[in-house]
């Protein structure tokens, strides 16, 4: 495989985390899955990369500014 091919097809499964990782986001927040008894302000968010057969385990951790 090409260094150009390789790089293609990490960046389409990226953009395609990307485009549906939002979309569930934003139905949790439409949807007030949102817990607490106060209105939170922000959602704390992880994302956890995996890949099998390997060592590969990339955890990234952030906030989302709620509405």
């Amino acid at each position: 495989m090409s260094e150009d091919a390789f790089n293609m097809s990490i960046r389409k499964f990226l953009k395609e985390v990307g485009v549906t990782s939002q979309r569930k986001i934003e139905e949790t927040v439409r949807e007030g899955q949102i817990g607490g008894e106060k209105k939170k302000k922000k959602l704390n968010v992880r994302m956890t990369l995996t890949a099998e057969g390997t060592s590969l385990n990339h955890v990234v951790d952030g906030e989302i500014e709620l509405p």
